[in-house]
């Protein structure tokens, strides 16, 4: 038999359900881990979950049964989940690692395999390819049932929800959020936060938190183009004075201000890092990834706090964060983690943070946005995921690596940076980067200016330059 290999991108090993994402793959992937754990000691255990896409509970029990006839121990979630609750629960239950399957912001027709590590964080990448190295090419799938294992003391189910919601009313003092004068909206994307908000805001309004495979045909991923109904039930309902958002596995958070405006990512991090130090008092570095605005080491300068630069990928953040006393450490995607909480990204506890923030300092998502503009200056971003095929794509990057491009239009930029994708910094001072989709056949176009016209065309100048 010859099977294709299995490789492990930025945030795990995604693919196209019942094309390469099937369960024989899902096997395969399991025996590796399986191999790998028992190498490193005796007796190990797994978290298992998964979230509300399409196969979640047939590949979950795949994974479950290979790891209990290998020996491993298989932790399994009860229901439906968010990766930072298999985050959680492999840290507090001190299992050696977690499997979310999950193939997070990518459309319906993909599921994925994350690895989470016994910090309570992405694997390291260092062991991720140990794993991988270890996959595979024929694997025997177990014929005994779940309840088989259970019996041989090698499957235990959890509740991972009541431990994650447990947690959070620890961290948040929810008597005074339920008395904001602020409401609130949430936007699930259909995804694994879904019952999450509904217990621990019950005041909230709820879009899309219902079981939906197919995420109504979109992929979901917390950008604006893909949350409109939220922006549009913020804009039509005055009391309410934020939008929050969840991608697929709730670890990515999307944010909206009392009009109905989209808060990037970017904006997000500057936010986070201000409440955190100016308004709580904390330090610790900032860890950020290359496709980040450098107005965070320009607030970070400020505020007298160091800035680390990583390769796209949260679990690059992540390692740091386990190592050293980290303030904030966030991507672009809205992928963001703060010192208190676990070493992972979790759009839900982000989004609670800024609910606080609000709240407590009485002042809407505008106006402490106007807080951080004072010192950074005021910008815009956007991005552009270009569907091209993946030839054409690699010509691109191949051509930006080598210095192919002298500018973009009228557009002229003053020096290059290419820690993990090319970046361009302008001599209007703002940014783009050109970097490839590590996960589908897109090439992603990054811009940051200083009016959301001159973003938006400098957007249409490379997209001019490079098709």
């Amino acid at each position: 038999m010859t099977t294709e290999k299995i490789k492990f991108g930025t945030d795990g090993w995604r693919a196209i359900i019942a094309q390469d994402f099937t369960v024989y793959n899902v096997g395969r992937v399991s025996k590796a881990l399986a191999d790998w754990l028992l190498k490193a000691g005796d007796k190990p255990s797994v978290v298992v979950g998964h979230d509300f896409r399409f196969g979640g509970e047939l590949f979950t029990e795949t994974v479950a049964k290979v790891l209990c006839a290998n020996g491993v121990k298989v932790l399994l979630a009860k229901g439906y989940i968010s990766t930072p609750m298999i985050s959680l629960g492999v840290l507090k239950l001190k299992a050696q690692q977690g499997v979310v399957i999950t193939a997070s912001h990518n459309p319906p027709s993909y599921n994925g395999y994350k690895l989470k590590g016994p910090h309570g964080g992405p694997t390291s990448p260092k062991d991720i390819a140990a794993v991988e190295a270890l996959i595979p090419e024929e694997v025997d799938l177990p014929s005994q049932s779940l309840s088989y294992w259970e019996e041989q003391d090698l499957l235990e189910y959890v509740n991972l929800e009541d431990m994650y919601v447990d947690y959070i009313k620890e961290k948040f003092d929810f008597n005074v959020l339920a008395h904001s004068p602020f409401k609130i909206a949430y936007d699930a994307m259909y995804g694994g936060g879904q019952n999450v908000i509904r217990r621990l805001l019950p005041g909230a309004v709820l879009l899309h938190c219902e079981n939906n495979p197919g995420f109504n045909g979109q992929a979901p991923e917390p950008l604006d183009k893909n949350l409109q109904e939220l922006s549009r039930t913020i804009a039509t309902t005055p009391e309410i004075k934020i939008g929050l958002a969840t991608d697929g596995d709730a670890d990515r958070i999307g944010l909206y201000d009392e009009d109905g405006n989209f808060v990037d990512a970017h904006h997000i991090i500057l936010l986070l890092i201000n409440y955190l130090h100016k308004y709580k008092g904390m330090t610790g570095k900032v860890v950020i990834a290359f496709s980040v605005t450098d107005r965070v080491k320009k607030l970070c300068e400020y505020y007298g706090l160091t800035v680390e630069v990583t390769a796209i990928g949260f679990k690059y953040i992540s390692e740091i964060m386990v190592h050293d006393d980290v303030l904030v450490g966030g991507e672009e995607s809205g992928g963001i983690a703060v010192k208190g909480h676990i070493p992972e990204r979790d759009g839900i506890y982000d989004g609670l943070a800024l609910y606080e923030y609000m709240t407590t300092s009485g002042k809407t998502l505008k106006q402490l946005c106007e807080e951080v503009y004072a010192i950074v200056g005021r910008f815009y971003y956007d991005r552009n995921d270009l569907q091209i095929d993946n030839d054409k794509k690699n010509a691109i990057i191949k051509k930006a690596t080598e210095g192919g491009y002298t500018s973009f239009g009228k557009y002229t930029f003053n020096r290059t940076e290419n820690i993990d994708g090319i970046k361009y910094h302008f001599d209007n001072g703002g940014w783009a980067m050109l970097r490839a989709s590590g996960t589908e056949p897109l090439l992603r176009v990054y811009a940051e200016g200083n009016s959301k016209e001159e973003t938006a065309d400098m957007l249409s100048e490379i997209k001019k330059t490079i098709l």
